[in-house]
């Protein structure tokens, strides 16, 4: 097995951050000191002994630290900082990620993320205080995930669902129902003003992105390509952002064996063929907008005359 310390370097990152335990914690735990957990971090060589400890310690599987074939992630935090480390150094990345592309999408939603991902958290649960302090953690790899694209902007092709556009526009920006009915119009107003954001960004035609909007069925859970020369990885996940949040219950995977990937490329493509690009595209999510609206005064209406 031809091991590379780099990239375990960065899992055991992102598990820790996930476990929420420091490096002095880590540390203290296995015996090693703390300059030697930043230095396995960073990439240097680890004993399979120490290897084994951390794994029991982080509740992962060796053969997850060391990525052979699939990586299993059930922690939000874990799961954004493996994207973040993929997306530092890859040169193309493709997104299927429901209405809202995170790295494409305004600085106004990021803005009300922290806000919209606790609210979220369900009040009555024994790990909710624990999902609070993870928001706090995803926030700020949010950010870092941000400030990297911006610098580095990689090519970018963003495949965005259609029907999921409409059930935003709907629903709105909500992490919990029943929300007061004024809350529940400024969700509403932020989501087409998300959606509007998206259609300027097709019309721009920015170098480096492309959006195509899918008006059939897409799969329910979202996919990621990263793609760095020759090499391809692919990430599956149930953790969503924006839209009906989820950053609490799944299992994320993250592999780069030749089968998976070649059948994601397989339906990308297909999806690519198929979709709304351009003026064509602006024009649909205009449409949806519109038409979103016009069955919402309906309601209204109807409220009103009984």
């Amino acid at each position: 097995m031809n091991l590379q310390f780099h990239e375990i370097g960065q899992r055991l990152r992102a598990f820790r951050l996930g476990s929420g335990l420091s490096a002095d914690e880590i540390a203290k735990r296995i015996g090693i000191s703390r300059t030697a957990v930043y230095r396995f971090e960073k990439g240097d060589v680890v004993k399979i002994e120490t290897l084994i400890s951390l794994s029991e310690l982080l509740d992962v599987s060796l053969a997850t630290l060391l990525g052979v074939e699939i990586e299993y992630i059930s922690s939000a935090v874990t799961y954004f900082e493996r994207l973040r480390q993929l997306e530092a150094e890859a040169n193309q990345i493709v997104v299927l990620a429901g209405p809202i592309s995170f790295l494409l999408a305004s600085d106004e939603f990021q803005h009300s993320l922290e806000k919209l991902l606790k609210e979220s958290v369900p009040d009555a649960t024994s790990q909710s205080e624990k999902a609070l302090e993870n928001v706090d953690r995803i926030i700020q790899i949010l950010k870092e995930r941000k400030a990297n694209y911006l610098q580095r902007r990689p090519t970018v092709v963003n495949l965005m669902s259609a029907n999921d556009c409409v059930r935003l526009l709907r629903g709105g920006f909500v992490g919990r129902p029943f929300l007061p009915l004024a809350d529940l119009e400024d969700r509403r107003a932020r989501a087409r003003k998300e959606v509007e954001h998206f259609i300027n960004l097709i019309e721009s035609e920015p170098i480096g992105i492309q959006i195509g909007i899918v008006t059939g069925t897409l799969p329910h859970t979202t996919f990621q390509i990263f793609r760095n020369g020759d090499q391809k990885t692919l990430s599956i996940s149930p953790f969503r952002l924006g839209e009906q949040p989820n950053i609490r219950l799944g299992v994320a995977m993250i592999t780069r064996t030749e089968e998976a990937v070649s059948l994601h490329e397989s339906v990308v493509d297909q999806m690519w063929s198929e979709s709304l690009k351009g003026r064509e595209g602006a024009d649909y999510l205009r449409g949806l907008i519109e038409r979103v609206e016009i069955e919402q005064k309906g309601h209204y209406l109807s409220d009103d005359a009984s």
